[in-house]
């Protein structure tokens, strides 16, 4: 990929990008953890368990000798009941992540919202933090038959948006991301700061898997060159 490129459009991730939401999630999962009498996770175990949407958080949350369907299931109701008073309350915006945002809206620059959360939880979330209103809408994890990794999401952000896939830039902060916005066509950009399950955002670059890392959201607009 050689930068600057012509961006016409950006989609951004939720959890990681935008917001640290960990706070949120740990007020949740471990009220969930001490209704299932079982132990509580700390902040750090919880980041790694970020980024795949809430069944997969909760199930990392279990013990592994109760990761069975049923009691699985049981605790996502259970969990999601208490990220429904906690979701928005402990969320920390990102360095970097307000000035991008106005920085795109200045160039004209058409903006989504893709997270792999559940549209329950990030609409109110979006809404509570102010930043809905950079956003034409938002593709949340049960928005469509598929999420990330899966391209399915960026497409339909690029028909809605009415840009090429070679024009639309991609911002997150996992594997997910960077899997979804490659398979699409789009060009993939990583955060260092995010989740990605415990795993180095520099092994994307190393891979090929990702075009390239910036340090904040502020940093991507410095990628975009705008067309004549």
């Amino acid at each position: 990929m050689i930068f600057p490129a012509p961006i016409k459009s950006v989609s951004l991730d939720l959890d990681g990008t935008l917001l640290d939401t960990v706070p949120d999630l740990a007020v949740a999962a471990n009220a969930m953890l001490r209704e299932l009498q079982l132990p509580e996770r700390s902040d750090e175990e919880l980041r790694t368990f970020v980024g795949g949407g809430i069944p997969r958080f909760v199930l990392w949350c279990l013990p592994e000798g109760r990761r069975e369907s049923t009691f699985h299931a049981g605790a996502i109701e259970i969990f999601k009941r208490h990220y429904a008073l906690s979701n928005g309350r402990h969320s920390i915006l990102y360095p970097g992540v307000r000035e991008g945002m106005e920085g795109f809206r200045r160039l004209g620059v058409r903006m989504a919202c893709i997270t792999n959360k559940a549209a329950a939880f990030s609409e109110p979330l979006l809404q509570m933090t102010g930043l809905s209103p950079y956003f034409e809408f938002t593709l949340s994890g049960d928005s469509l038959p598929e999420k990330k990794p899966h391209p399915m999401p960026l497409l339909e952000a690029c028909k809605r948006l009415g840009s090429e896939s070679a024009c639309h830039m991609h911002i997150g902060d996992s594997r997910h991301d960077a899997a979804a916005a490659q398979a699409a066509g789009c060009i993939s950009v990583t955060l260092p700061y995010g989740y990605n399950e415990g795993e180095d955002v520099r092994a994307l670059l190393h891979e090929g898997a990702t075009d390239v890392i910036v340090p904040s959201v502020e940093a991507a607009l410095e990628l975009i060159l705008r067309p004549d």
